[in-house]
């Protein structure tokens, strides 16, 4: 699943990432990471510590 998969990439780079990069990095439709990344940030597993880049909740 693309959730799975995006929190691979994060992990994967180890620093805070933006929505485009994830897209480039896994091969992923852009709206497809956001959607993606929405879940993860319902949950709790990602935080944003600057603006419009998120990494994985340490």
């Amino acid at each position: 699943m693309s959730v799975e998969k995006v929190l691979a990439v994060m992990t994967a780079a180890g620093k805070p990432v933006k929505a485009g990069e994830i897209a480039e990095l896994s091969g992923l439709d852009k709206k497809v990471v956001e959607k993606a990344m929405n879940v993860l940030k319902t949950e709790g597993k990602i935080v944003s510590p600057v603006r419009c880049c998120w990494e994985v909740k340490p």
